[in-house]
């Protein structure tokens, strides 16, 4: 679930894999791990999901609501 959710952010903003991870401070092959399944660790988990605007909850399928609630 949450592969799927990071690769359609992406791909809706027209964004590579690299320049994703540049931004979230991972390296391209750490981002590309992710899509493909891979555990995100906790501090990348919340840097992904501040930079694509969604709340954690919602990339970890914990709710269907992708609004972050501050």
């Amino acid at each position: 679930m949450f592969a799927e959710k990071i690769r359609q952010l992406r791909k809706e903003r027209h964004l590579t894999q690299a320049q994703v991870a540049r931004e979230v401070g991972l390296s391209a092959r750490g981002y590309q791990d992710l899509e493909l399944g891979a555990k995100p660790r906790y501090d990348a988990l919340f840097h992904i999901a501040d930079f694509y605007g969604v709340s954690v909850d919602w990339l970890m399928g914990r709710t269907d609501n992708p609004v972050v609630n501050r």
